[in-house]
């Protein structure tokens, strides 16, 4: 028998960090082979996907190629495809077109998709900020109401310098003060003709507390400094509608906009609710300490696919951190397993939360016991714990220095209307102003800081 057949077989669907995680540490034994399926060619980072939306990093920063990751590793094979079905009962799933893959252990790591919470309109007329197509596609929407605004000034009555980010989490608070941070330090100098400062910025959440996972001196330091940088902040509301040019709240407030951005929530990739696995909360599939899943041998379920329990009880965050860690742990009972050894229950080693809100602000707790700082101080801490989830020495390299000439210089990087769909947009009877009710706002996006 060919000895390729001879190794066990592990087949991984994703490759973000969890998938990957795991496939790095099985690629290391040469008695493996693995099988590794995304529906793109690239690890994404999410993390920074904001940064790609509001032209800090260029796509090739956040993104890298599989097959390059695993040039060395001749018992990986990396392949392109979409799955769409999973039989948990023969290890076995299938891609869009018609492939299918065997395997002696499967490893379930999809990743996740935004959750509207059936939000009317909101699937439709929003840019979810979750991957690099989302992201791409939001930037050139952002330019695009820059560019038709300059074209024509009329068309800041109808809302076109109006930014809605839905969400007040980590994802929408850096969106926010990015946004905010690009108004007032680029688009003043780019657009000198163009009423830049009426521009705004508005930050909904139905909660009390932006970054409401982080501590209650935490929530205070971002809204001081959103709001700080003119960030309209929005709490105790919700959205109810989202329309094609306006943003129903709560409230009964009406804002006009072109772009609404969603950093509402996630929940799991499709492929769990056609997996026939157990499900739970967002739809993840609901795993044991070990990442098996009861009554499924030889299946694993990862990352933001899984619902993954703390030493309290209460589920882990959809954190890099924690699908890094969770692929680590995955490959190492697979090989227990195979060993004849008895897989080890998870424990995740908490390094902290932290958010960049904007230039040189930033919220983090560190460590297991959360040790809170802020200010620029956060800021570096920030920068140093995203580079170390990235993968590869230039990579990290590559987005430092980005980062370090955005900082000293105050201009952006790759401001590329390159997504047409997105920059196209139909205003109508142009520069009429005569919309949905208006939401005026208390004023523009400033810079106090």
């Amino acid at each position: 028998m060919d000895a390729q057949n001879d190794r066990r077989h592990v087949v991984i669907v994703g490759g973000g960090f969890a998938g990957l995680g795991c496939a790095r540490k099985l690629a290391s034994h040469g008695d493996m082979r693995v099988t590794l399926i995304d529906k793109n060619n690239y690890q994404q980072f999410q993390p920074l996907l904001y940064q790609v939306a509001t032209s800090q990093l260029s796509s090739s920063d956040v993104a890298w190629s599989l097959r390059n990751l695993f040039r060395s590793r001749p018992n990986v094979d990396v392949k392109l495809g979409e799955v769409v079905s999973a039989d948990p009962k023969t290890l076995t799933v299938g891609t869009q077109d018609g492939t299918t893959y065997r395997g002696d252990y499967l490893v379930l790591a999809a990743g996740s998709q935004p959750n509207f919470f059936h939000t009317p309109g909101a699937d439709q007329n929003t840019f979810p900020l979750y991957s690099l197509d989302g992201a791409e596609r939001l930037r050139s929407r952002i330019l695009a109401v820059f560019e038709d605004a300059d074209r024509d000034p009329k068309l800041v009555n109808k809302g076109a310098l109006n930014f809605v980010v839905v969400g007040a989490g980590p994802t929408g608070a850096e969106t926010a003060g990015a946004l905010a941070d690009m108004i007032n330090g680029t688009m003043t100098i780019e657009y000198p003709d163009l009423a830049v400062k009426a521009a705004r910025v508005y930050l909904i959440d139905h909660g009390h507390a932006v970054l409401r996972a982080f501590s209650e001196k935490a929530h205070e330091y971002a809204t001081r400094v959103l709001e700080q940088r003119g960030v309209q902040i929005r709490l105790a509301t919700s959205v109810q509608e989202v329309a094609a040019d306006h943003v129903l709240l709560s409230d009964g407030a009406a804002i006009n906009t072109r772009t609404a951005i969603w950093g509402g929530g996630l929940m799991a990739a499709p492929l769990a609710g056609r997996s026939g696995l157990p499900q739970g909360h967002g739809g993840r599939i609901d795993v044991r300490p070990d990442f098996t899943v009861e009554g499924f041998p030889g299946v694993y379920a990862l990352g933001d696919f899984a619902n993954i329990a703390g030493p309290d009880g209460q589920y882990l965050p959809q954190l890099g951190a924690v699908a890094l860690q969770s692929g680590n742990w995955a490959a190492d009972n697979i090989l227990a397993d195979m060993a004849g050894r008895p897989r080890a229950s998870f424990h995740y080693h908490d390094k902290g939360i932290m958010a960049m809100i904007g230039r040189n602000a930033a919220v983090a707790e560190i460590g297991e016991r959360h040790h809170e700082i802020d200010g620029p101080i956060a800021f570096a801490a920030w920068l140093g714990a995203h580079a170390y989830l990235m993968s590869g020495v230039r990579t990290r390299i590559e987005a430092f220095m980005q980062w370090a000439w955005e900082y000293f210089s105050r201009t952006r990087g790759p401001q590329v209307l390159d997504r047409t769909g997105a920059a196209r947009i139909d205003w109508g009877d142009e520069g009429d102003g005569n919309n949905a009710t208006a939401d005026p706002g208390s004023g523009p996006a400033k810079d106090k800081s």
